[in-house]
């Protein structure tokens, strides 16, 4: 707020009552030569509740930010790895020193596009090598069911029957699936760390857990999946949430089409 009590010093608005719809129109505008988008819109919000907040103590008359919003953030795309980078993310995890654990986790995290800390939660009971599944428990506490592939059953496998072991007789004792060196729980921040990592080692900078989830979701749909299918596979609670990866997919179309159909241009 002390910016915008500056800005109104500064444009000779005294006292509240000198505020106009205009005067804060102005300096919503004037907003945007310092501030992000999202910095400008919380900014907004601030000086439209402080005005409701005057009026409803009886410092002022009337509320002049009634009718000034804060402008629309546009909607970050999520960005997707190609399917080849996945590959040599996963592929990183194999370089001999790097745990079992790591290939369990990339597998994992790009196998079933879960969040990070729906894969640290895991105990390794939620996973059903019969059924080639793994019971993922999300926001809220609802769970799911989500399919595992060969690729992420089989890490999963050689980690539990192998590294896990070790590691698990040197803790208290836990039924969680992924274990820190001293048998204990793996953190979230842990296993970031597992794919900086790998992100490190293939050379392929900027990749999160995120990343990962993305990736999964847009496959998915370039490869065929219906928007409801992955919005289950993904946990939203609303379609439209996962409605944003179909237009990765679009753009993905169209720069195929402007490549490769005679008329498009």
């Amino acid at each position: 707020m002390s910016r915008y009590q500056n800005w109104c010093q500064e444009h000779g608005l005294v006292t509240i009552n000198d505020v106009d719809t205009n005067a804060i129109s102005d300096f919503a505008t004037s907003l945007a030569a310092d501030l992000s988008a999202a910095s400008a819109a919380r900014t907004v919000v601030s000086v439209r509740g402080f005005h409701k907040f005057c009026v409803a103590e009886d410092w002022a008359t009337a509320n002049p930010a009634i009718d000034v919003h804060p402008v629309n953030i546009p909607r970050r795309l999520p960005k997707a790895l190609p399917y080849e980078s996945v590959l040599i993310l996963i592929e990183a995890t194999d370089n001999g020193d790097l745990p079992q654990r790591d290939r369990a986790i990339m597998e994992l995290l790009y196998g079933t596009g879960m969040r990070i800390s729906e894969m640290t939660n895991l105990c390794v009971d939620d996973i059903d090598p019969e059924s080639e599944t793994v019971i993922v428990t999300g926001k809220g506490n609802k769970q799911r069911l989500i399919p595992l592939g060969t690729y992420a059953l089989g890490a999963i496998e050689k980690y539990v029957s192998g590294e896990r072991l070790h590691l698990v007789d040197k803790g208290p004792g836990t039924h969680r699936l992924f274990l820190n060196r001293r048998g204990k729980p793996l953190s979230r921040q842990s296993a970031w760390e597992c794919v900086n990592k790998a992100s490190e080692r293939a050379n392929i900078p900027g990749v999160s857990p995120h990343s990962l989830r993305h990736s999964y979701a847009t496959h998915l749909l370039e490869r065929g999946a219906d928007v409801r299918t992955v919005q289950e596979l993904l946990g939203h609670a609303s379609v439209t949430t996962t409605q944003v990866y179909t237009q990765v997919t679009v753009d993905t179309l169209r720069e195929i089409y402007a490549a490769s159909h005679p008329r498009a241009r």
